[in-house]
């Protein structure tokens, strides 16, 4: 590290060059090469995968998406002839537009309501939603709706409308970066040294942002990763160059020249910033093992933002901190350094008084801290994954409000119709074939069974089941099941028919099944590899367990907000973030990941000073207090700046965002606020010596790994007195 601070330094202009040569270079090809996202769920092997299989290759013409176009009359039938002429009008305008291939009136009663008030066209486009350009789709929603006036009402419904919604606006971006800056500013009174952390960001970030579009033409990315890779890059990139930054203050306070400065930085804290980033990346890229393209391209692009953050923290962010010489300092600082000359900086005031007062009371305050964790953790039972909807969209967007007619009209069902696709081997399976509707209409949960419909060559048979519920309601899933084990079983017994169930609450309904059998061996991977980096580090073993311990914690409490908000429905209507749902079945594991290496962030920056000062005094109470007064405000800096990042993105109108941004800020929050500085403090407090306990036989075997090079002390050691152990007075010399 020491080699490439040097470097930097002596280089600093080459650096930053080199850096928005990067910037530029993969901004203009991402341009060129546009971007290639596809929200993928299918999982091949299940039977919702090869129903989709089958279906497309019996029904090539059914490979483009479809959409709805719904219009209700306020006052009347919507048969009437003034209704139906601007209907049919607005209809043939949306059939000439580019991009569709064909639009289907309303045929017959089925797609009109019984009270006459609701009627709906199906939209079939020529390729599917990732490959339609938003234009097209705003245009689509626009032809439709400039219809719409005296008491009739039209909107679109479908994944192509939903291109019209939310992902042009970077407010999000904006508002998080904002807050980052004035708590930066607070935090070191110096205009230079706060817009370097978000300078180095917002490089790293940028050039990651790009880079993640090139990567889509190489394999699967959903559409939610560049979002997710800003969300966590910005956070992260961030936090990292505070420590930094806050380290290479630290250094101009103490005498050293602006040179050396920054590359004790890099050198010290630098390592801590490389070893949490690793952390983070290996979390995320456990979701590999999943064997899931959808999962592991989010799981590339995310680690790929953490990398070049990280990168930019130890090569860019010193070159720009020996630029800006000791404008790192602010004003006043700059001024008492030249009166009084280097002084030692010593924690004082509250972060003083409260490692204190845990030191005092550990038992009691981790006790409280146990039971606010183990409470927010409660809703975490109730998690239920499967599929949300335009019905979850917020109540002004034209797809919810196409959802809440076509199910007051129609039925709630309508929205997630099952599809039901056969293979037939001979005339006894398309006999059972067609008795099939019969059986299908008197089965429990069934609103309505469609026209079966065979391929031009005969083989291969689909029918349309309507559920009485909605998509995303338990009963549809029971529904799946239930035709799945019961119904399809029978009406194929003695025939070689061969039925897959198909369609959204299916897919969605295997894709967690799927993900909810994997999750523990993820969860214990992730964990494993989490302990084995730090008992390398801190060469304890009651360290690693406890971090495990508190990340957990930190997980399940994250998520029982997350339930309490989106599934239970919290403020989410308030908050902008639509109606409740169940939570995506992808959102555990994408979730676990970033938790799990963000926690870990904490762990070892606040317990490498504990293990810094043990190692010196051997000390365990001095180290436990010491550490925490030294390092709690940097760490609430950070983890405020990232908690404004993450609940930023609530903005972004993506209901999957929000999820993340405010599943990460509480997770953070609890984690910086309630765990790192309250339950891990007094818990080490209680555990004394054994903090730090390792057997002989393994100390021998384990390799010397160091996160924080030591550096040079002053030769007056800053101590503690007792009375400010006692709560009385603040640090002193």
């Amino acid at each position: 590290m020491a080699a490439i601070a040097r470097w930097c330094v002596r280089h600093r202009l080459v650096t930053v060059l080199l850096w928005l040569a990067a910037l530029c270079g993969v901004t203009v090809a991402a341009g060129v090469a546009g971007a290639a996202y596809s929200n993928d769920y299918e999982v091949p092997g299940t039977e919702s995968g090869r129903a989709t299989a089958v279906l497309q290759e019996a029904f090539p013409g059914r490979s483009g998406d479809s959409g709805t176009i719904v219009w209700h009359s306020e006052h009347g039938d919507v048969r009437a002839e003034a209704v139906q002429g601007r209907v049919t009008a607005m209809l043939d305008q949306v059939e000439d537009l580019p991009g569709v291939a064909a639009v289907t009136p309303p045929s017959g009663p089925a797609q009109i309501s019984e009270d006459g008030r609701t009627g709906y066209a199906t939209v079939t486009f020529d390729r599917l939603a990732d490959d339609i350009p938003p234009a097209q789709a705003r245009a689509l929603v626009d032809t439709a709706r400039a219809a719409s006036g005296d008491g009739l009402q039209i909107e679109v419904g479908g994944t192509v409308a939903s291109l019209t919604q939310g992902g042009g606006s970077h407010t999000a971006e904006l508002v998080g970066v904002a807050v980052a800056a004035v708590v930066l500013f607070l935090a070191f009174g110096s205009l230079a040294a706060s817009a370097l952390p978000i300078a180095t960001a917002l490089v790293s970030v940028g050039t990651a942002y790009s880079g993640i579009a090139l990567l889509s033409h190489v394999m699967t990315v959903a559409d939610f990763a560049p979002m997710l890779g800003l969300l966590i890059g910005l956070g992260v990139g961030i936090d990292y160059a505070l420590f930094i930054v806050t380290r290479h203050r630290k250094g101009l306070k103490r005498g050293l020249g602006v040179t050396e400065a920054a590359r004790n930085a890099v050198t010290t804290t630098g390592r801590a910033v490389v070893f949490a980033g690793a952390t983070v990346c290996i979390a995320l890229l456990g979701m590999l093992i999943l064997r899931l393209s959808f999962l592991g391209g989010v799981a590339i692009a995310a680690s790929l933002t953490v990398v070049l953050t990280v990168a930019a923290s130890v090569t860019l962010l010193p070159a720009l901190l020996s630029l800006i010489g000791m404008r790192a300092l602010s004003r006043r600082e700059r001024r008492r350094l030249a009166e009084h000359g280097p002084e030692p900086e010593l924690p004082t005031g509250f972060a003083a008084r409260w490692s204190a007062f845990v030191e005092r009371h550990p038992k009691k305050l981790g006790a409280v801290a146990a039971v606010v964790m183990l409470v927010l953790a409660l809703p975490t039972l109730s998690l239920r994954l499967g599929t949300s909807d335009q019905g979850n969209d917020p109540a002004t967007a034209t797809t919810r409000q196409a959802y809440d007619l076509l199910a007051d009209g129609f039925g709630p069902g309508v929205n997630g119709p099952l599809t039901l696709v056969a293979e037939l081997g001979g005339a006894g399976d398309r006999l059972a074939m067609d008795q099939l509707p019969a059986r299908l209409g008197a089965t429990t949960g069934v609103e309505s069974v469609g026209p079966v419909t065979y391929s031009g060559g005969g083989d291969t048979a689909v029918v349309t089941v309507v559920p009485d519920s909605a998509p995303q309601s338990q009963r549809t899933s029971d529904l799946v099941e239930r035709l799945r084990a019961d119904v399809l079983p029978a009406a194929e017994s003695g025939t070689s028919l061969d039925v897959h169930v198909g369609g959204i609450t299916a897919g969605y309904d295997d894709f967690a099944q799927v993900i909810i059998g994997k999750l523990p061996l993820f969860v214990g991977v992730v964990i494993t590899l989490g302990c084995l980096l730090l008992l390398l580090a801190f060469r304890s073993i009651g360290i690693p367990l406890k971090a495990a311990a508190m990340n957990v914690a930190a997980v399940a409490s994250a998520f029982g907000i997350v339930v309490a908000v989106f599934q239970w429905g919290w403020g989410s209507e308030l908050l902008g973030l639509g109606r409740a749902g169940p939570i995506e079945p992808f959102l555990p594991v994408i979730a676990v990941s970033v938790l799990f290496g963000l926690s870990m962030d904490y762990q070892v920056f606040l317990v490498s000073r504990m293990y810094e000062e043990w190692l010196e005094t051997g000390d365990n109470r001095r180290a436990v207090r010491v550490g925490l007064a030294e390092t709690s405000r940097v760490i609430n800096s950070a983890a405020v700046i990232m908690i404004a990042v993450f609940l930023a993105f609530v903005l972004s109108g993506d209901r999957v965002i929000a999820m993340f941004g405010i599943g990460l800020a509480a997770a953070v929050a609890l984690d910086a606020f309630v765990l790192r500085t309250l339950l891990v403090p007094a818990l080490m407090h209680l555990l004394g010596g054994a903090n730090w306990w390792l057997p002989r036989s393994l100390d021998r075997w384990l390799p010397r790994v160091s996160i924080e090079a030591p550096e040079r002390r002053e030769p007056v050691r800053a101590k503690i007195p007792e009375q400010c152990a006692s709560g009385e007075g603040e640090l002193v010399p």
